[in-house]
């Protein structure tokens, strides 16, 4: 099957999905006129003999040939896609296909040729990208679909072994917990996996053994931190809030209250309150950890998030401030984007004020 001669007003892509055309054009001509050019219909016409002959070399000269007649047409470029592909020529495939979707945005059979010439090249992000290009100008499209399910499940199975080789250095290197972690990453893509289930069967019992003689070693403060940590994850904040608590009056009582423990602490109930919007709680246990640690990026952020819930616009705008004076390497870029995003809508806020007098 194969761009060829026009049929019904409407040309057929070789390959699946067929070349369809959005628009209500008398021809495939894409951004130029209705009415092909006749030259460059014939030399089409030779390179579809040479494809279906299995010529494709020469197809391709045929096609580009066409192609300096009129770039313009979606179908030169797309037939000239699917020669290279048939030579596994996936650069120069992707390169006839994005020369295809530049003629005409809305032929979704370039998406399908570039999606494709990017998955020979291994590129399976930038091919789920151009897939989802793709539908969203036909999301209807079901080879576009398919084809992304399938890309998706190749990138699952490639995260998936990528932590399973990791794993199994972490293994070897005697990091029992960390390949544990790894593990469970790994298990939260793809439940089930029979290779994760018999990695997971070796190191299981000695991180649990390890985990063990750990807890063994805890003091009562730091069981209080461990089981808030648990609940947190559970979702049980008010729970973690609780045995959070007990780990600070503890040592504060002991006079430990600004100790490396008392701030993980002061830092998880800050999150835990954040997360039943008490905001003067999540402030209070910020500023605790701040006053501490002045620069700590996580406690500036929750307590600019809390100022701004409790409406305290300008001393949220501070904090965002700090923040965004650090260096970018200590905020990281989800950070800096949160922040500098918090920036300029407390910005408005305040100006707004301001003019209300």
């Amino acid at each position: 099957e194969f761009c060829g001669a026009v049929k019904g007003g409407r040309d057929s892509g070789f390959g699946s999905p067929p070349c369809f055309h959005q628009k209500d054009n008398f021809f495939h001509h894409g951004k130029g006129s209705a009415m092909p050019n006749a030259q460059a219909e014939a030399l089409k016409g030779q390179g579809n003999q040479f494809f279906k002959s299995g010529q494709y070399a020469v197809a391709i000269e045929k096609y580009n040939e066409a192609t300096k007649i009129d770039p313009n047409v979606p179908a030169y470029w797309s037939n000239m896609a699917a020669c290279y592909e048939k030579l596994s020529q996936y650069d120069q495939m992707a390169e006839a296909s994005r020369s295809c979707i530049k003629a005409d945005r809305n032929f979704v059979k370039g998406y399908f040729r570039l999606a494709t010439a990017q998955k020979g090249q291994n590129d399976l992000q930038g091919c789920i990208k151009t897939l989802e290009s793709g539908l969203a100008v036909q999301s209807s499209n079901a080879d576009l679909k398919r084809m992304k399910k399938d890309v998706q499940e190749l990138l699952r199975g490639e995260q998936v072994a990528g932590y399973c080789r990791t794993a199994e250095e972490q293994m070897q290197s005697g990091d029992i917990t960390g390949a544990y972690k790894t593990l469970e990453l790994a298990s939260r893509i793809d439940a089930g996996n029979p290779d994760i289930e018999r990695m997971m069967a070796r190191v299981k019992p000695k991180f649990e053994a390890m985990e063990a003689r750990r807890k063994a070693g805890l003091s009562a403060t730091e069981i209080y931190k461990e089981r808030g940590d648990e609940q947190y994850k559970s979702a049980n904040f008010e729970g973690a809030i609780e045995l959070y608590t007990k780990c600070i009056d503890t040592l504060r009582a002991e006079g430990k209250g600004q100790s490396e423990l008392a701030i993980k602490a002061y830092s998880n109930r800050a999150a835990c309150y954040k997360q039943i919007s008490n905001f003067d709680g999540t402030v209070e246990d910020c500023t605790a950890v701040l006053e501490v640690d002045p620069e700590n990026v996580k406690a500036l952020i929750r307590r600019a998030q809390a100022l701004e819930g409790l409406e305290r616009y300008r001393f949220a705008l501070q904090d965002v401030k700090t923040v965004l004076s650090m260096p970018f390497d200590k905020v990281g870029k989800s950070n800096f984007d949160l922040c500098n995003g918090m920036q300029h809508r407390l910005n408005r806020t305040v100006q707004q004020l301001k003019a209300m007098g």
